[in-house]
């Protein structure tokens, strides 16, 4: 090791700029989760009826569903997605210090850094939505088996 002095320079206009803009992309994380779940609520809820409506056009007024495994399957898969959704939407309380950006790993369980927050509160999110959505295209998949 050398005992010379590193030599530093203040940020460039570009590099604080990307610096904010990287700062925002962490912070708008959540929001774009929040944005998705609401996309996905309003399609877990238009989607049941419109298959009833559909069923009710190809098979007629009059038409009743025999009750089988495949029935249960959909509409416990549609329950389950807007389940998850919901529970994704809804605020969680988090302790967070504010005077910290990063909290070391070893301490999480007491208290989250700011960044920490975001990207967790991201990431909680974005699990939720993930399974939800399986959850979802699983149960239109299963009311293909519904008609025959």
């Amino acid at each position: 090791m050398s005992n010379q002095p590193i030599t530093t320079r203040p940020p460039t206009d570009e590099e604080k700029f990307l610096q904010q803009k990287f700062s925002e992309a962490i912070v708008d994380q959540v929001a774009q989760m929040d944005k998705l779940g609401q996309q996905l609520l309003t399609l877990e809820l238009a989607i049941p009826g419109l298959y009833a409506t559909v069923l009710t056009m190809v098979k007629g007024k009059d038409t009743t569903l025999s009750q089988n495994w495949a029935l249960y399957a959909t509409f416990t898969c549609w329950f389950a997605a807007l389940l998850l959704t919901l529970v994704s939407l809804f605020p969680r309380q988090r302790t967070v210090d504010r005077d910290l950006i990063r909290q070391d790993p070893a301490y999480l369980h007491e208290s989250w850094g700011i960044e920490d927050f975001f990207e967790r509160t991201a990431a909680y999110k974005r699990n939720f939505l993930m399974v939800a959505s399986l959850f979802f295209f699983g149960g239109i998949a299963l009311a293909t088996l519904t008609i025959f």
